[in-house]
């Protein structure tokens, strides 16, 4: 199966062509950056299909992040990523940024859990955490970051996401945490490989809101109906 990944829900504009049958990334952009990804993006797909030397009616998926993540970031990505399903008639599958994060360490060794942190501002993290095998024991959440740490602790615990440090910065010293694995987003490479497992069926490509906008409207400078 030939993957088209995409990833604009953080601090990155990515996409990947990845084959599931040889297990290799055939062709790969990203580019950081905290914004401007509706800009950037249509080029830079063009340019990876174009390095990839297929065409979209050879690929047989679209996975894309659905967040959490900057609100207008993962829009403009499940946007695009609709757009080439609908116009190439391909199916288009979502999957979460926190298993994104998490997928190449439970790859690497299943048996110790994961916590994949995101910022969410004011004091709250995203958080979702991952014990022996992948299994999810803390499911994806909007907590206080004393609260990511109280869930997230034991079991020698790996962190990663754009929020490891900030909760490692906190973490009690007698227990600490195995391995603190920064990133700003997710590897486009395991976003392709984790869109390949999943069910068409149970994996819409829709936004994933864990809690409302920063931004509201300002009811009160609403003029008064007549």
């Amino acid at each position: 199966m030939r993957i088209f990944a995409i990833d604009t829900a953080l601090e990155a504009c990515s996409a990947a062509v990845f084959d599931t049958a040889t297990e290799t990334v055939i062709a790969h952009e990203s580019m950081a950056m905290a914004r401007g990804h509706a800009e950037a993006l249509m080029p830079l797909i063009a340019r990876v299909i174009v390095k990839s030397q297929l065409t979209f009616a050879q690929i047989d998926r679209i996975a894309v992040t659905t967040g959490p993540g900057s609100f207008t970031g993962l829009r403009v990505g499940i946007a695009a990523a609709r757009g080439l399903g609908l116009a190439a008639g391909k199916p288009v599958v979502g999957l979460s940024t926190l298993p994104a994060f998490a997928a190449p360490f439970i790859a690497a060794d299943d048996t110790r859990p994961v916590a994949a942190a995101i910022d969410a501002r004011h004091g709250h993290v995203y958080l979702q955490v991952l014990a022996a095998g992948g299994r999810t024991v803390v499911t994806p959440r909007v907590v206080p970051i004393e609260e990511a740490v109280r869930l997230a602790r034991g079991g020698k615990v790996r962190l990663t996401g754009n929020a490891a440090d900030l909760l490692a910065s906190i973490w009690p010293t007698n227990d600490p945490p195995s391995l603190i694995a920064q990133r700003a987003a997710p590897d486009i490479e395991w976003v392709a490989r984790v869109g390949a497992t999943l069910a068409e069926s149970t994996s819409p490509p829709k936004p994933l809101y864990l809690r409302p906008p920063d931004a509201q409207p300002q009811n009160a400078a609403q003029l008064a109906r007549r």
